[in-house]
């Protein structure tokens, strides 16, 4: 299930934020380590039909990460940030920017237990307009579709230490 959700900021200049929210049949230290593991993030990150490739992850607070998507059509979009919060297996933050147009958002991903099942809630904010705001939607829900199956595999990450 996907949430939007439109701030009015203090400057009276409306600010957009997104947040979605999904379960996966993963404990939260499996989710956790798909966000934190180049190895399994190259696997799921990506709208459908998107391929990732070139992820590095400095998985430390103020270490950077960096991946590359590649569209259908054979484009690169490159993308990039800084790690603000790591907190295995609750909790991860990271700045994210595309390289094409160097504005910067909040990702903040928070997981917790809820049965045999993982409960996600994924924020990114601000926007600079509704239409980028809802391009991500789009973008990061068909992204958790892929993890969703990623999970779901044999081949999703193993038990054991979360970072």
């Amino acid at each position: 299930m996907a949430t939007i959700a439109t701030a009015l900021g203090a400057t009276g200049d409306a600010t957009s934020e997104l947040t979605i929210t999904r379960s996966f049949r993963a404990p939260p230290s499996l989710v956790f380590k798909a966000w934190t593991q180049p190895e399994h993030l190259v696997r799921w990150l990506g709208p459908e039909d998107f391929r990732a490739h070139a992820v590095e992850l400095d998985v430390c607070e103020g270490g950077r990460w960096r991946a590359c998507i590649t569209g259908p059509d054979g484009d690169e979009h490159w993308m990039g940030g800084r790690y603000r919060e790591i907190s295995p297996p609750e909790r991860l933050v990271f700045t994210f920017a595309w390289d094409s147009t160097g504005f910067e958002t909040v990702v903040t991903i928070t997981l917790s237990a809820s049965g045999d099942q993982t409960a996600m809630t994924f924020h990114q904010a601000p926007f600079t307009s509704i239409e980028s705001r809802d391009s991500h939607n789009q973008g990061w829900s068909s992204s958790f579709d892929r993890l969703a199956d990623f999970l779901a595999t044999d081949s999703g990450p193993s038990t054991g230490s979360a970072s």
